[in-house]
């Protein structure tokens, strides 16, 4: 118990955040872009949340409808907050939008997304029940939300809505309080040893509203110590190597989350948890999966290109406070990209926190840019490589590869896939997450053809990938030279038979850059899958992908012994659409006898 040693005992108070009378702080902010997109706002109806759409998971699965409303009205309520700080105190269209938000999410029956509910799934309804809520996500995101709504403009709300703050605090009781004291096996509180991201982010929350919301301290102090003691089932399984097998995608969610719990903890308490050993690893996760632009090694449930909306100034933060220039040189260069100083989006304490900070306004001026890109990184925990053709750019090419086990957290049948990037651009890819569904963390989840590892970048000896924890990689092998970075596993374990599978993912950096995927020869034919993005054309032993109507990589095999055959997926689903435009490529070598080697090139 990390944490709890750390923090246990100690008295705890409010955080001294400031509210929207220190107008000092937020007038040093500057609200023009949140102004207008508030304003933006009012002239539009709010979202509403309809039980038809909540049943839809149970009736046809979609998720989708109640979710992005619920979502909508959220940010909503978020961004006329941001603006109600804001602005000079006689504009009150902003705080009236606000409150109206507020109670509309107050009378909503249930904030739980509807998958997540297995009260109601156990019960065989496909209507929430107010008395008796499901601690998930949702929940959690609108708690926070209240949490911090009413820190900072209770003084506001005491005069324009007197009773909205004991009807805030009364919905955060009954629906995420009272539940998380009361309950203590909630899935998600990993006390079988597979804490994942629902861990500190529902802590997260639970903590905000314990702090800002709970005026008796005892109480608060209680569930304070209940958060420290669920937060430590999470550190117990964070790996020394700072990796997150979920993705950068999710380590916003539950690395990023947990840094933030610690910032609150150490306002609360004065107890500085830096010092933990894995906190210098885990910063650096993001940019060590960093391809270029907005694009990361996107394993498992992870869009290629991350969205720009994400809390940016917590990951500067902790790289000054642990004194890594590549974090923070990160974290700003990614976030001028943005075009944002916050996004609402990621969330009201972060965006009010990043506002607040005048440390985050001059690091966005003021900040030389540099590079945080590393010849290489090999991180044996998730067992993931990425080298680059040289230190410090992302021009070139650029190899991913992965060992790994098909048990991983939001994993996808992928063992052995790798990626190849030119100029920092995914050509050689991962379709990446797909929409979610109900059949998205069932039964069916490997279904969909985005998630099977007919549509990763791996051989198929025969048979495909299967899920598992026991179906993963064996005696993975990394070489790092200044020359050459090659990744070698034996991949057998993922699929079922077979008893051998050696594959080589390698970089060759000079004389001529190149990637070369060689795999065992024990099995033949094999095939030998390839997921590519842009438009593709197949010729003679080669073939050529291009971005922009210009070729930028070159494939290529031996033709005597191989059939190549391509074929086009149009795409449908929004997320995918919004990674990879209309369409992905499958290439598909079947190699009849001999040596099954492709080189990769890019077209120079």
């Amino acid at each position: 118990m990390v944490l709890r040693s750390v923090f246990d005992g100690r008295p705890v108070v409010r955080p001294a955040f400031p509210d929207v009378r220190d107008r000092a702080v937020w007038d040093a902010a500057d609200g023009t872009e949140l102004l207008a997109e508030a304003r933006a706002l009012l002239a539009r109806p709010a979202p509403v949340l309809t039980a038809t759409a909540w049943a839809r998971t149970f009736r046809d699965g979609v998720r989708t409808e109640y979710e992005d409303a619920a979502r909508e009205l959220r940010e909503r309520v978020t961004t006329l907050v941001l603006a109600a700080v804001l602005a000079p105190p006689e504009e009150g269209s902003f705080l009236d939008g606000a409150i109206d938000g507020l109670v509309a999410l107050a009378e909503a029956t249930t904030w739980c997304w509807a998958p997540h509910d297995r009260h109601a799934a156990a019960r065989g309804e496909v209507v929430a029940d107010p008395d008796d809520p499901f601690l998930d996500l949702g929940a959690a995101e609108v708690a926070s939300l209240f949490a911090w709504t009413d820190h900072v403009l209770g003084p506001r709300f005491d005069v324009r809505a007197p009773g909205l703050r004991k009807r805030l605090r009364r919905e955060a009781e009954l629906r995420v309080l009272t539940p998380f004291e009361r309950i203590r096996d909630w899935h998600w509180l990993g006390l079988d040893g597979d804490a994942h991201n629902w861990n500190p982010w529902i802590h997260s929350a639970v903590l905000t509203a314990a702090l800002l919301l709970v005026d008796d301290e005892e109480r608060r102090r209680r569930l304070v110590r209940l958060v420290v003691e669920g937060l430590d089932h999470y550190v117990a399984v964070l790996p020394d190597d700072g990796g997150i097998d979920e993705g950068v995608a999710y380590w916003w969610h539950g690395a990023c989350r947990l840094l933030e719990c610690l910032d609150l903890l150490a306002d609360a308490t004065g107890v500085d948890a830096r010092e933990l050993p894995v906190l210098a690893p885990l910063i650096r996760f993001p940019h060590r999966m960093h391809l270029g632009g907005d694009a990361y090694v996107n394993a498992g449930d992870a869009p290629a290109r991350l969205s720009p909306a994400q809390p940016w100034h917590v990951l500067h933060r902790w790289g000054a406070r642990l004194g890594d220039d590549d974090v923070r040189a990160h974290a700003v260069s990614r976030a001028r990209a943005s075009g944002r100083l916050v996004w609402p989006s990621a969330g009201l304490g972060r965006a009010l926190a990043g506002l607040a900070d005048p440390d985050w306004r001059k690091a966005m001026t003021d900040e030389p840019a540099q590079s945080w890109l590393a010849r290489e990184e090999w991180l044996p925990r998730v067992q993931v490589l990425v080298a680059r053709e040289a230190a410090g750019t992302p021009h070139g090419l650029t190899v991913a590869a992965k060992a790994g086990h098909n048990g991983e957290r939001h994993n996808h049948l992928d063992v052995g896939s790798y990626w190849v990037a030119v100029d920092g651009v995914p050509v050689v890819a991962d379709a990446g997450q797909p929409t979610y569904t109900a059949a998205s963390f069932g039964p069916d989840r490997y279904r969909s053809w985005a998630l099977r590892s007919e549509w990763h970048n791996v051989p198929e000896p025969g048979v495909t990938q299967e899920p598992g924890a026991d179906r993963g990689a064996r005696d993975v092998r990394v070489e790092l030279t200044a020359s050459a970075a090659t990744l070698s596993a034996d991949l057998a374990g993922a699929y079922p038979g077979v008893p051998r599978w050696i594959r080589s993912v390698r970089l060759v950096r000079a004389p001529h850059a190149h990637v070369l995927v060689a795999d065992d020869e024990s099995v033949r034919p094999v095939r030998l899958r390839h997921v590519l993005a842009g438009d593709v054309e197949l010729g003679e032993g080669e073939a050529f992908a291009s971005l922009g109507g210009r070729r930028v990589l070159r494939l290529s095999w031996d033709a005597r012994h191989t059939t190549a055959e391509l074929e086009r997926r149009p795409l449908d689903d929004p997320l995918l659409r919004a990674s990879w435009g209309e369409h992905l490529s499958r290439l598909t070598l079947l190699v009849r006898e001999g040596p099954a080697r492709v080189r990769l090139e890019q077209v120079r």
